[in-house]
């Protein structure tokens, strides 16, 4: 049975432990008019469910003509390739992460931690910085937030009266393994909490409103 859930109307979880598969990190769709942008792309092995959980919506996952990916690992990006072949979406990811994608990387994708293996998958944009996404009716805001990974960005857009950041793997973990870099992720974590964000959809812990609780979470990591 098809499961996805409504966070906002527009904006809706279709991957994640309970919604997807356990191993997959959380994914998104974001209905933008006559597009549908995804973020990330759960960790491979549940491609079909996220396809159900799109359809479920009332969504059609053909429409998807951009897949976000906030970082180079594999519970992110797994059926990243199974998309882009078959609906025809560009895939888009920071310049930073995009080579360990381009060259399936089994040590920066963390495909080794999960025992399987990544394709070479082609990065059909790539960002520098922070940039701006015009997607049919909605503007999306791509941030370089590093720390977790060189590459890894958040991403958020304005909702009506709300904001919604999308800041998967906020939590870390910080590796040698991973690039990562604890003092930018400090950095980054700081900007996160200026954006003032009524809703967190975070990579791993789920979805954290209102904007009080948010910035609570975001705080707990920064003073902890």
């Amino acid at each position: 049975m098809a499961r996805g859930e409504t966070i906002v109307p527009g904006v809706y979880l279709i991957g994640g432990p309970n919604i997807s598969r356990s191993e997959d990190a959380t994914a998104f769709i974001i209905d933008c008019g006559s597009e549908l942008v995804m973020i990330d792309a759960g960790a491979g092995a549940s491609f079909h469910l996220l396809v159900e959980n799109i359809m479920g919506l009332g969504l059609d996952p053909a429409a998807i003509s951009t897949l976000i990916l906030t970082h180079c690992h594999i519970d992110h990006i797994g059926s990243a390739p199974l998309f882009r072949d078959r609906f025809g979406c560009r895939v888009v990811m920071h310049a930073l992460d995009a080579d360990a994608v381009e060259q399936g990387d089994p040590f920066l994708t963390a495909a080794n931690w999960y025992k399987t293996t990544f394709p070479p998958t082609a990065v059909d944009r790539r960002l520098n910085g922070n940039e701006v996404l015009h997607i049919g009716t909605q503007e999306l805001h791509c941030l370089h937030t590093p720390g977790h990974t060189p590459g890894s960005m958040a991403v958020y857009g304005d909702f009506g009266s709300r904001r919604i950041l999308f800041g998967q793997d906020i939590h870390g973990p910080f590796l040698p393994a991973f690039r990562s870099n604890v003092d930018d992720w400090r950095r980054s974590l700081a900007v996160l909490i200026e954006l003032k964000a009524d809703i967190l959809c975070e990579g791993h812990y789920g979805i954290f409103q209102p904007a009080d609780r948010v910035e609570l979470y975001l705080r707990g990591y920064l003073d902890g």
